[in-house]
């Protein structure tokens, strides 16, 4: 990764990774779709992937998201 990525773009990823649409990710941030697109756009430019899953995975091994982690499956009585 040549370029650090804006706290707008990390704070789509994150959003996007929690499995929000780009209109989701949007209205949570106060921004427009397009907007969210431009900066996914950017996101996956710096980190020199082609797609949301690889943009995902490549800023979770980054640690520059998280993602939640799944409470334990218990089985019910």
């Amino acid at each position: 990764m040549n370029e650090e990525l804006s706290l707008r773009e990390i704070a789509c990823l994150q959003l996007i990774a929690l499995g929000k649409t780009n209109v989701e990710a949007g209205k949570a941030l106060g921004l427009t779709h397009h907007t969210v697109q431009y900066h996914l756009h950017n996101a996956y430019h710096k980190l020199n992937v082609s797609n949301r899953a690889a943009a995902i995975s490549k800023a979770y091994h980054l640690s520059l998201i998280k993602l939640p982690i799944d409470p334990p499956v218990t089985k019910s009585s």
